[in-house]
């Protein structure tokens, strides 16, 4: 998903304990690989401090080696494989996050409303993306604001997606 999600007795995030094929800095923050076989898995924001680890594998390479690309050219098409995974309705999702241009965004309700759907499906299906910046999920807000963003109402996550925002023209 969006943020490390694995907690400790304590119920807090223990980002130590999560199994990633890379840890890579970009310039928002520390961003885990997961993979599996030939394939990408998911993609996580990690918290700032997060120590980085060289990749593990050759696809955590090709995955860090693109997401770094990433950086300079974000319209350039994704050259590692996604796995594929989510349920028809999230797929349906992704796909039309995945249209929203760079330097744009789109509402929860719009999205929604393209999709014959409630928005608070559509924020769901954004909070369990598991491929984010290739799911520019950054790219959808609420009507009156930014939103949350990969399952965060407030934090160092919103500092992201407002980077990314930034980043792309879109703020």
């Amino acid at each position: 998903m969006h943020s490390a999600r694995e907690k400790n007795a304590a119920g807090t995030v223990d980002v130590a304990s999560a199994a990633f094929d890379a840890v890579i800095a970009l310039p928002f923050g520390p961003f885990g690989i997961r993979t599996h076989d030939a394939a990408v898995t998911e993609f996580v924001f990690l918290p700032p401090g997060t120590p980085l680890q060289d990749p593990r594998n050759a696809t955590a390479g090709a995955a860090a080696h693109a997401l770094r690309a990433w950086i300079d050219d974000p319209d350039a098409p994704f050259p590692v494989p996604l796995a594929a995974c989510g349920t028809p309705f999230r797929q349906r999702v992704w796909a039309a996050i995945s249209a929203i241009p760079r330097g744009h965004t789109a509402t929860y309700g719009e999205l929604a409303a393209r999709l014959g759907s409630a928005p608070r499906a559509v924020g769901q299906a954004c909070g369990a993306n598991p491929f984010p910046l290739i799911v520019p999920c950054h790219r959808v807000t609420a009507a009156a604001g930014l939103g949350g963003f990969a399952n965060a109402r407030a934090g160092w996550l919103l500092e992201v997606k407002r980077w990314l925002l930034a980043f792309e023209g879109a703020l």
